[in-house]
This record gives structure tokens, sequence and C-alpha cells, in this order.
């Protein structure tokens, strides 16, 4: 029963079909032609499904969105002034969230946030210990799932997805720590995030062609590790391998990077360099950043949002929230002169 899921599709009735009607109709010709082989091929079928189509051949399907079955006529139907409207709202905002609350056994680590962020825009998001930040994160990428409230994502409505389908949908996270292959060249870590076939086979013993090798060599240059591309990312120092990572993010095309204290522990030689290497990024990218280093704010930052207790204390540029009395008492600690 398991390998007839497994080959149909996880999740569907017509998966299941579809995989007990293969593998019984493999069976009854295999094992009465070639009895001592059957079995071989049961196993070596089970794990080329689970490593080359882990979603099964219906989820397969699906992702190239084709449909097995026409459930009915499609009726052309047009849009109102509202809708219309609607969807050029979501057009123009990449992510949005709509009154999220996430409880902890009664603790509100999000209380009725309500953001937005337009296509092309590099956001930073600020807030004292415990305002949210990295919760925030985490329902954005669907480690956590909201309480109450959605988020969306091009106008798409990311509740109940797994984490890796919100990653394909076009959502790139970087951590604080960076997660590298310490024994891979900087060169190396890239030709593996860039691959497009994100499977076993095609991760192991595929080979870069000559587009994906000039857009690797064009992405060393950008992160400025060009000098350093065949040497093992562990003999980096700690803002060169950040830059590793956050390349590592951008060689996976997402239309959302999503970096999470990018500048932590470093000097301000390196903190300058992944801010200008943040700037030129967004020249092409929406980029949403958490931090803490208001420096590094200043010289990125083109909108800025503070979190507090979970909710949008209030946003606009550097010198609007600098010179705010709320973000001074909450965020600096101190109340204004």
């Amino acid at each position: 029963m398991v390998i007839w899921v497994a080959v149909g599709g996880r999740g569907t009735l017509i998966g299941a079909i579809v995989g007990t009607l293969l593998v019984n109709y493999a069976r009854t010709f295999l094992s009465e032609q070639f009895a001592e082989i059957w079995l071989f091929f049961q196993g070596a079928l089970f794990l080329i499904v689970v490593t080359v189509l882990p979603d099964g051949i219906v989820g397969w399907l699906r992702s190239q969105n084709i449909s097995l079955f026409n459930r009915r006529q499609q009726i052309a139907t047009y849009p109102t002034l509202e809708e219309d409207a609607q969807v050029q709202h979501e057009r123009e905002n990449i992510v949005e969230t709509e009154n999220v609350t996430v409880s902890f056994d009664g603790f509100k680590a999000l209380n009725q946030l309500n953001f937005s962020m337009d296509v092309g825009e590099l956001r930073v998001v600020i807030g004292p210990n415990g305002a949210g930040k990295t919760t925030f994160l985490d329902v954005i990428t669907g480690k956590v799932q909201p309480t109450v409230g959605r988020v969306l994502f091009k106008g798409k409505n990311l509740r109940s997805l797994p984490e890796h389908k919100i990653a394909r949908l076009g959502i790139g996270r970087k951590f604080q720590t960076p997660r590298i292959y310490l024994n891979l060249t900087p060169r190396e870590n890239l030709e593996i995030t860039s691959n497009p076939n994100k499977n076993v086979f095609s991760t192991l013993f595929g080979r870069s062609n000559a587009i994906e090798k000039n857009n690797i060599k064009g992405l060393l240059e950008t992160i400025g590790l060009t000098p350093k591309a065949d040497i093992r990312a562990g003999l980096l120092s700690h803002g060169e391998k950040q830059r590793l990572e956050i390349g590592m993010l951008v060689a996976q095309s997402p239309d959302l990077l999503l970096v999470d204290e990018p500048v932590a522990g470093l000097t301000d030689e390196e903190t300058y360099n992944i801010g200008e290497l943040l700037l030129a990024l967004a020249q092409s990218h929406s980029i949403l950043v958490i931090e803490h280093d208001m420096e590094f704010v200043r010289q990125i930052a083109q909108k800025v949002t503070v979190l507090h207790e979970g909710s949008v204390l209030c946003e606009g540029n550097f010198e609007e929230i600098q010179n705010d009395s709320r973000v001074i008492e909450v965020y600096l600690g101190k109340q204004k002169d």
C-alpha cells in the first residue's frame, strides 16, 4: 500500500488510485513473465519515485499544470471594478499580512500584525528583543502557522502550505548564522543552490552548463568572492561567509529575499560591504531585512518598520523613525528630551 501511494501521489485520492492501477498492472505483467526480478523491480521503482518524484506522478503532473480530469467546462467571467482594484493591489504588494496573530501557550508573539511590502522594495524591520521579528519571518516561510489571520505572497494565501512549497513559490530566507557547505568551495556552493532540478540525482551527478557557469561567475563577482572562488568555504572570514550565503540565496532566483541580521558580529568594513551588496541586489529583487545595527539600517533603509509586542508600532524613513518618541522609548530605551 505504501508503494501505491508513493507512486501515485500522497495526499490525494486520485494519486492512490493511479498508483494502485500502475503498480498492480506492473505486478501482473512482471510476476508472470519475470517472476524472479519482480521484487527487485518493485524496490527500484520505490527508490526512483522517492528520489526523483517525491510528490508522485499526480504531484508531478500538477506541478506541470497538467490535469488528469477536466471536471467541468470553465465559464468566462469578468471582474468587477472592486475585484480589478483588488488584483492590482495584490500585484503591487509582494508580501502582506492581515491581522496575523501567533500564540504560544497564551503568549502572543505576533498580535494582529498588519504589514505590506511593495514589489522591488528594500524594507528593514527593527524592534527590541521579543518584538516578534523572527516569528514574523517564521510565519512568512511557513515554519510557524498563524493562530489567526493570513499571509499573502503575490496575492496567494500561504496558510497551511508546507515550507518547501512556499520556498518554491519564490521566497528565500537567510538565517543569522551562515549555513554553507564548509568543505566545498564558494563556486561549488553556488553550483548546488543554483541547480534548477531539486532532486538527489541531478544534485549529485548533474553538471552545470555554459549559461549556469556564466551566471555563477557573475554572482561570484557580485558578492566579491571571485579571488576566493576555489578555496574551501571554511577558510573564509565570517563576513565572507555571510556574503556567500546571500549569494546562495540569490542563486535560487527567489522573488523575495528574507535576510535575518546579516551583520551580527561583523567589523565595520564587513558591515559596509554587506550593505553595499544588499543595495546592489535591491535593484532587481524585493528584500526584507531584520536588523539591530542602526548605522547599518541608516546605510540601506528605504523604509523602516518598527515592531513592538508583535504589532507594527510605526513606519517611515530612517530620519522619521529616529526622531519618533515612541521608538525612542520602546526601542532605544529612553524618553525623548
